[in-house]
């Protein structure tokens, strides 16, 4: 969701602290995955959130290149999806990225977002249609 894996790193490593300094306020210790997910995922937005202040103030985002290594390792394909996801709705970014990268229930992503299970499937199909329209628009 937030385009390199340093940051992704950071993010969860952020929420599993928050949530292990706050455990004791959980009210149900069973649910406590879903409340770090849902961490996870809103310092994700959050992310993205000043990624697209920064943007407006200067060039597009780029995730780093470390070494030619991984340059290599990082496919044009593969790009063109991550572009052609940036370019969806967040809603429908966040349902797909939810569903094909942490491979998550409807249930658990419609938990995640905080919105019903019919909701979450809807927005992944449309999410899905949008996705190849864009993928076949950029063939």
């Amino acid at each position: 969701m937030v385009g390199d894996q340093a940051t992704a790193e950071d993010v969860v490593q952020e929420a599993f602290t928050r949530t292990h300094a706050s455990r004791w306020r959980l009210r149900d210790p069973d649910k406590a995955l879903a409340y770090v997910r849902s961490a996870v995922f809103n310092g994700c937005r959050s992310v993205m959130r000043r990624r697209a202040i920064a943007f407006r103030r200067a060039m597009p985002y780029e995730p780093p290149v470390w070494s030619a290594e991984s340059a290599v390792l990082v496919s044009e394909e593969r790009r063109e999806v991550l572009l052609a996801l940036r370019e969806l709705p967040s809603r429908q970014r966040e349902a797909l990225t939810l569903r094909y990268y942490l491979d998550l229930s409807d249930q658990e992503i419609a938990e995640t977002m905080g919105i019903s299970g019919g909701t979450a499937r809807s927005t992944i199909a449309r999410g899905l249609a949008a996705l190849g329209r864009a993928l076949e628009e950029g063939s």
